[in-house]
């Protein structure tokens, strides 16, 4: 009763925080049911934390691995079972990676002797057949295949392939902007429940409306975009994305790399078009802190899921904030008032 009684007293801060797939896969592993099972339990472990701090969250997560061993699976028992389409291979690894997160959340909640409902949520994110993403093709999928291979996937499925000169050839799909997260009051009314929702992994499964009716898309959509567009829509007090660095780094992995730990937006965006951040790596997670950020959103955190309560307690981590004074909200290149900046 006591620990009910202490987060209904404290519970007024709301987070969301996307989990980095070195949370659920690490580096080497081949990303068996063990392995992930035994790096969820760590992430939920200072999921729990952050629990403990006071905070109602909502958590999202990466699907790459997953919904590629699905897609694997699909084409070669294509010939004994139905085939999967890309968006019902995202469903299933939501699914998936929902069922070990909240397994894993659930046990160690109750060894904390915390009694927080968890709730897995199949998440839907609508993209737009108009958005120019959607005709250039760009992010790789799937196994690699020969020249041959590839030939006749795109003679027979219509794919589009690309080639990769140092390992052979792979399909690649849109990666189109979300505009809206389709279960977002959901996803509201049970964080206002105190629920810990598990929810949007893998950005969300990409549809579009087609005369009014909803159908899935063969794309992908970036996961980080996504938890930024759902943590600036619930209005959370703190977006947290965990990553395989405890740090955002100035010149990476250069002798003179230097670790952030406290930086203003604009700050921030300078980096950003100073190129310190590529767009294979630390990129869009910049990105889409500057979105939240922009969008009305405070503080933001990035950090290693290990130092994930230290990060939220401000002894960790690169922290974020807000731009002083009133923004205008037209994006990530929104245009700032004249306002004074604090360094």
């Amino acid at each position: 009763m006591a620990n009910r009684v202490c987060k209904e007293f404290f519970m007024a801060k709301t987070a969301l925080v996307a989990v980095g797939g070195n949370s659920l896969i690490r580096a080497g592993e081949k990303g068996t049911i063990a392995e992930q099972l035994a790096n969820t339990r760590r992430t939920a472990q200072a999921i729990v934390g952050i629990i403990r701090l006071g905070y109602n969250l909502v958590i999202t997560h990466g699907n790459g691995p997953q919904v590629g061993a699905q897609l694997l699976r699909s084409e070669r028992a294509s010939d004994v079972v139905y085939g999967q389409t890309l968006d019902v291979c995202g469903a299933a690894s939501q699914g998936e990676i929902g069922y070990l997160l909240a397994q894993s959340l659930e046990n160690e909640l109750a060894a904390a002797g915390m009694e927080v409902p968890v709730a897995t949520l199949v998440t839907q994110a609508l993209v737009s057949l108009d958005d120019p993403a959607m005709q250039h093709p760009s992010k790789p999928i799937g196994p690699f295949y020969s020249r041959a291979d590839a030939d006749e996937k795109k003679r027979l499925l219509g794919w589009q392939i690309v080639e990769d000169a140092a390992r052979g050839y792979r399909r690649v799909v849109p990666s189109p902007e979300p505009i809206e997260i389709l279960e977002l009051d959901v996803i509201r009314a049970l964080v206002d429940r105190g629920v810990l929702v598990v929810s949007t992994g893998g950005g969300g499964i990409p549809v579009m409306r087609v005369n009014g009716r909803l159908q899935g898309v063969e794309a992908v959509i970036d996961k980080d975009r996504a938890s930024a567009l759902l943590a600036s829509q619930l209005g959370v007090d703190l977006f947290a994305i965990s990553t395989d660095t405890e740090y955002v780094f100035l010149n990476y992995k250069k002798p003179n790399q230097t670790p952030l730990t406290y930086v203003t937006a604009a700050q921030m965006e300078q980096h950003l078009r100073d190129g310190h951040f590529p767009p294979g790596n630390m990129g869009p997670k910049v990105e889409s802190v500057l979105r939240f950020l922009h969008s009305g959103g405070r503080e933001a955190v990035i950090t290693t899921y290990e130092r994930l309560c230290e990060a939220v307690q401000g002894s960790a981590g690169t922290r974020i904030v807000a731009d002083a004074g009133p923004r205008r909200k037209t994006g990530l290149q929104d245009e700032e008032l004249e306002v004074p900046v604090i360094r």
